[in-house]
């Protein structure tokens, strides 16, 4: 079991969830960031963290999102546009940085105002 991060992240700039997680497995990519699914403990400390209130629990996912749970294990299964070979298991977000590339969910989504 793991945490998703659904479309209310895209083109959000609040990063408070990455600075609560105990174990540095919120990756950025470009317009959202993405819960690694091995390497989340499942502490919960990124659900109260969040503003836009995207993330879930993995049990916890609306019908309607279910479709972000396997999009978040695609961004690190997947070879994704831009890349040589899928993340996989990096060990941690801060070791890569920011990603700059985006599952094709996510990029399919127009851009958001993150003043809206």
């Amino acid at each position: 079991m793991t945490h998703v991060i659904t479309d209310a992240c895209i083109d959000c700039v609040n990063r408070t969830c990455v600075k609560e997680c105990p174990v540095d497995c919120i990756y950025e990519g470009s317009r959202s960031l993405y819960i690694h699914p091995t390497e989340c403990i499942n502490c919960g400390a990124c659900v109260p963290a969040c503003p836009e209130e995207a993330i879930y629990h993995e049990e916890d996912l609306p019908d309607s999102l279910y479709q972000y749970l396997k999009d978040n294990e695609e961004f690190f299964s997947k070879t994704l546009p831009g890349k040589d070979e899928p993340l996989h298991s990096p060990g941690g977000a801060k070791r890569v940085g920011p990603l700059k590339v985006d599952t094709p969910l996510v990029a399919s989504f127009p851009p958001r105002n993150v003043d809206d």
